[in-house]
């Protein structure tokens, strides 16, 4: 029995709960609605308790917060509670100036909630398949339609107006809590009736229908007319710093997007009153162009007889031929070598017949293309759009700058008021009025007082609104899954901000600054980097059926505008150019600790925390053509051929003019032609030039057909090289495939081989061959400058070596006077051998060569048989960072070595050097190695600068000797057993030191420490502390004059002696007759420290026993002077 009881019981739970719900809700709805009032003869008259039936509604209407059905919004909707009893009494309140009575504003809290927005993927996401089988939203979204018709009722839009100019009138001190809200509730309300969208135009709906695709237009026109769009420009502008209205600019924003997403600015910037006619025309083109189509393919009028087609697949095969023996019942059957299809159609006489036969194949179904997720087309009359030109023009004059000036402040901020779809739509409004700002001033007719001056939009050049731009954009697309439509957004945003830079830089703008700040925009866009990785990666990401087609757009216009940039700005800007590059360190990603890996732009104005994760930037030089190779990239070349594909829907030749333009980058310019070496793309290309004919005649599809016509002959050429194409043809061309059917060829640089950076400024420097002394070699360059007619120039030469040799000899003369007098009996031409004394070479200068004119600064500094002259005297170059060279004569050469480069170049002068038939210009070669300019090393941050030529071995080779060494150190042991006993081996020592002292009293030199020590120092390099008065790094140098020199005495004999040296005079003793060619004895090299060392004899101690050297230059020892060639 109670089994029985059970089981009647559970057959009552089996009744739906929605229907409870709706049969309790609905009674009491309708009783509340009741006694809102009614119509009393043609007159609406309130009920005594519309107050208290007012919030009971609200109450009531709370009840779907935890509904998914929505009931109390339907039983809402069938009881027309808003058309009926909401605005009547609005329009009895508020319309009637009550503007503060408390009815009204529950009407309006009522409206606001009824005509919330629905999103229909999150409604539809929360349903529960099983619970929530027949719930269907279209009642709901017809309700909002009929709730928007009845907010246009006449008065209604003023009433809401009139709500909200008292908390707006009020001082800032005096408003309350309230006020702000009243304001909040009447903006949101403007809102959401934006955001119900009309049904499309169709001339085949009844009239009611027909008045529901309109209701957009009677909304911009009611809002003009109600002043509310001069509200919205006043709180959006914010003069006033108005807290009030900085609270409600997100909501002002989200209006903006609303009322100007269903319009393409690029239209609205045209003249509205023309724009019929021209629509008009636009049709009638349209309609022209199908019906020449169908009539290039229509049948002809014999197609009355009818057509009949027999097409033979394989004729070149021959048929079986059956034995007469067997009985063969169908000869046309498959067995047959060829079977005839029979075709109906006229078309096949002209036509393919594989293409007819395709007409009656059951078509696939393909996934259709999403247009635009952001945008919407509204069907606005010419009224609407003049209204909403004349707002938007007004918004850009006054308002723009404050704006997004005031939206960035409160997202950098993090304001609580910022939502996730904000970044979103401020991205979108940015775009649409820098485009319409670009189409309204190039318009323009009057260039000399331009109405669009370019600062009205001046805040998008400003730095922190190209960081947080391109910081959304990395993060969209590092977002998992990816926000293709902020995504979107970004790109087009950036892409206007490319082209007004492109204006600003322009001949056309006449004022520098702006010239000035477009060149360093585009100097940091460059540098950052992040511009020119989104553009590529936008094009690769692209996926059909997966973003829309105005992504595709998008992207394709981006990445035309920004390769345009560069390769102008490239054209202007020669030299190297670096890009930074920033990695992030892996660290934190170990631990779990940090933030991820971000990518983004730096932002310096963000001081990175503590703990967060450190950031390596490097540095890569960046050259357009090498940004240019990475464009050839097969994801960006189907990218391409898909918006090539939809050449039909083109309705303008600019977007035909960037398809060709990037085609012909890949093709051309980077020589990448085999990309498109596929059959897909091949038949694509067949398909452009059967509509030849049809396309209009335009440039750009000029181009087109040209552009296809040479990478056809291109295919076709690579295919007769290498016919296994004809194969590779059905496969994708990735992961570099294509290179070996292109025209593109390696680079013939090593693998780790840079490229110098050139010192342009001066001409290449040459050398002697191999093979030559170095007094041939000297030879060879005083017969090359003879052979110019230089030959001033090599007495120009002589002459600094004479006046140097003066000059030191003098210095010896008065340093070592003791030596000079000891040493009386020599000949002069033996004392010239001497080598001078530590003191004395201390005291030599570094003789700066001065130019006494044009052409000897010149040729010191751009002729390269000169300056080999110099070099092989052992000049060397001081300063090469102005625009002439500065030659020094070295400190370290001292007299003798100076004598034996004069006196070879007076013997090749006499005799000159004999070349066996050659010219001296022949023997002469430039130098491999140029002087080379520092710069940023990629792999090293911050500014530092490392030499490219600095060899790498001997670092290897160091850190080996170091690693070396500290691995030997582990196996020292201090131990003191090696010694033995140390008693005896110090008096061992003492020894050994006894015995030393002795023999060299016998032999008179010292071996052992002085007891007093003497005043030669030892000079530790050309650049030593030592070096005094004109030496380099000094206050002067040997070649300047100077008050205190006493040099007066020896002027006469100095200019003599140059004098002299031009041509030999005949009371001189001539010298000894040289050979006919001079043939020295090469020794080793010695360096300039050896020359100067403390190898001098010592005038202090007269046992030590001399022997007169003398160096007559590089490379070569004379013991005499008959030695000396």
């Amino acid at each position: 029995m109670d089994d029985d009881v059970i089981s009647i019981h559970s057959s009552h739970d089996s009744v739906p709960d929605e229907l409870d719900r709706r049969a309790i809700l609905e009674p009491v709805v309708k009783r509340v609605v009741d006694a809102l009032g009614g119509y009393e003869g043609g007159a609406y008259r309130m009920g005594d308790e519309v107050s208290g039936c007012l919030r009971d509604l609200k109450k009531l209407w709370r009840k779907d917060d935890t509904d998914d059905e929505r009931t109390v919004a339907r039983i809402f909707w069938e009881t027309r509670v808003l058309p009926n009893d909401l605005v009547p009494i609005l329009l009895a309140t508020a319309g009637k100036g009550l503007v503060e009575d408390k009815r009204a504003i529950a009407c309006a809290d009522l409206m606001t909630a009824m005509t919330w927005p629905i999103d229909m993927a999150e409604e539809l996401q929360e349903l529960d398949e099983e619970l929530d089988k027949r719930t269907d939203y279209t009642q709901l979204t017809f309700s909002h339609l009929n709730y928007k018709a009845a907010l246009l009722t006449p008065g209604v839009m003023q009433a809401l107006f009139g709500i909200m100019l008292p908390p707006i009138s009020k001082p800032a001190k005096e408003r309350k809590e309230r006020d702000g809200q009243i304001v909040n509730l009447i903006l949101h309300l403007i809102r959401n009736t934006v955001f119900i969208k009309d049904l499309p135009a169709n001339m085949h709906l009844s009239a009611d229908q027909a008045e529901y695709s309109s209701l957009q237009t009677r909304l911009v026109k009611a809002l003009s007319e109600t002043h509310t769009l001069d509200l919205l420009l006043t709180i959006a502008a914010n003069t006033s710093n108005d807290p009030l209205f900085n609270a409600s600019n997100t909501l002002v924003l989200e209006i903006f997007y609303l009322l100007f997403r269903g319009v393409n600015p690029h239209l609205l910037a045209v003249d509205q009153v023309k724009q019929p006619a021209q629509n008009l025309h636009r049709l009638l083109a349209a309609e022209d162009k199908q019906k020449k189509g169908l009539a290039r393919n229509a049948p002809s009028r014999h197609s009355r007889f009818g057509t009949t087609i027999a097409v033979q697949l394989k004729p070149s095969k021959k048929p079986v031929t059956p034995d007469a023996d067997l009985e063969v019942p169908n000869t046309h059957g498959h067995g047959s070598g060829s079977r005839p299809l029979v075709l109906h159609r006229q078309a096949a006489i002209t036509q393919e017949s594989g293409s007819v036969l395709d007409i009656a194949k059951r078509s696939k179904a393909r996934k259709s293309n999403k247009v635009d997720e952001l945008a919407r087309e509204d069907n606005l009359s010419v009224e609407a759009k003049i209204v909403l030109q004349g707002f938007a023009s007004e918004l850009v004059d006054s308002t723009f700058n404050p704006f997004l000036r005031s939206l960035l402040k409160d997202i950098k901020s993090e304001r609580p008021k910022i939502k996730e779809k904000d970044h979103l739509r401020l991205l979108y409004v940015t775009k649409w009025f820098l485009e319409f700002f670009l189409t309204s001033r190039s318009n323009e007719k009057a260039v000399e007082q331009r109405k669009w001056n370019l600062g009205l939009v001046a805040e998008v050049t400003d730095r922190g609104w190209i960081i947080w731009v391109l910081k959304r954009m990395r993060q969209a697309m590092d977002e998992k899954p990816k926000m293709w439509n902020e995504l979107q957004a970004g790109i087009e945003c950036l892409t206007q901000l490319l082209l007004l830079i492109d204006i600003m830089s322009s001949s056309v703008i006449s004022d520098p600054h702006l010239n000035e700040a477009a060149a360093v925009l585009q100097q940091q866009l460059i540098y950052n980097g992040e511009v020119l990785d989104l553009a590529l990666e936008s094009l690769r990401s692209y996926k059909e059926g997966t973003q829309s087609l105005t992504y595709l757009n998008a992207s394709v216009h981006l990445a035309y505008a920004l390769l345009r940039m560069l390769e102008r700005w490239g054209n202007e800007n020669s030299g190297a150019v670096y890009v930074r590059k920033k990695k992030s360190n892996k660290r934190k990603k170990a631990t779990g600790q940090g933030p991820a890996d971000e990518d983004g732009v730096p932002d310096v104005e963000n001081e990175p925390d503590g703990d967060s994760e450190e950031e390596v930037i490097h540095e890569t030089m960046f050259t357009f053509d090498a940004f240019e190779m990475k464009f050839a990239n097969s994801d960006i070349t189907k990218t391409l051929l898909t918006y090539l594909s939809r050449y039909r829907d083109f309705d303008s030749p600019e977007l035909m003019k960037r398809a060709v333009n990037l085609i012909h980058r890949q093709v051309v310019k980077a020589k990448a032609e085999g990309l498109y070496f596929n059959v897909s793309t091949l038949n694509l290309f067949k398909t452009i030039l059967d509509d030849q004919k049809s396309l209009p005649k335009d440039q750009a599809y000029k181009d087109l057909v040209k552009l296809v016509n040479f990478i056809l002959h291109k295919f076709f050429k690579a295919l007769e090289e290498e016919p296994f194409l004809a194969v590779e043809a059905f496969f994708p061309k990735n992961r570099g495939h294509w290179k070996q059917y292109s025209s593109w060829e390696p680079e013939t640089k090593g693998r780790h081989e840079r490229d110098p950076v050139d010192d342009t400024k001066f001409p290449p420097e040459v050398q002697v061959k191999k093979g030559y002394s170095w007094s041939e070699q000297i030879g060879i360059a005083i017969a090359a400058l003879v052979e110019d007619g230089k030959a001033e120039l090599v007495e120009w030469v002589k002459d600094i070596l004479v006046l140097v040799i003066r000059q030191r000899d003098k210095i010896v003369e008065e340093t070592d006077q003791k030596r000079q007098s000891e040493e009386s009996d020599l000949e002069d031409d033996a004392k010239k051998t001497l080598i001078p004394s530590a003191a004395a070479i201390s005291q030599f200068l570094d003789y700066l060569i001065p130019y006494i004119s044009d052409e000897h600064a010149e040729a010191a500094t751009k002729n390269p048989r000169v300056k080999l002259m110099f070099r092989l005297s052992n000049f060397t170059i001081h300063e090469e960072d102005g625009d002439e060279l500065q030659w020094i004569v070295p400190a370290a050469i001292i007299p003798s070595d100076l004598r034996s480069s004069l006196n070879v170049i007076d013997q090749f002068l006499r005799n000159p050097i004999d070349l066996d038939g050659k010219k001296a210009s022949q023997l002469l070669t430039k130098t491999q190695t140029r002087r080379r300019r520092k710069r940023r090393s990629p792999s090293n941050s911050g500014n530092e600068l490392v030499d490219d030529d600095e060899p790498t071995r001997k670092r290897r080779e160091k850190k080996k000797k170091e690693e070396k060494q500290y691995k030997s150190a582990q196996f020292i042991e201090d131990s003191d057993a090696e010694y033995g006993d140390m008693e005896a081996f110090l008096e061992k020592e003492k020894t050994l030191r006894e015995k030393a002292a002795s023999a060299a009293a016998q032999s008179g030199k010292v071996t052992t420490m002085r007891a007093t020590g003497t005043k030669k120092r030892r000079r530790k390099g050309k650049d030593g502390e030592a070096r005094r008065g004109g030496r380099v790094g000094g206050s002067r140098l040997a070649g300047e004059s100077s008050a205190d020199d006493n040099s007066s005495d020896s002027d006469d004999d100095i200019l003599g002696a140059m004098r002299r040296s031009h041509s030999p005079s005949p009371t001189q003793e001539p010298p000894p007759q040289p050979n006919a060619r001079p043939r020295p004895r090469p020794v080793p090299k010695r360096s300039a420290r050896q020359g100067r060392s403390g190898d001098a004899v010592d005038e202090d101690d007269p046992g030590m026993d001399t022997v007169t050297v003398r160096r007559a230059g590089k490379g070569r020892l004379v013991l005499s002077e008959d030695d000396e060639l």
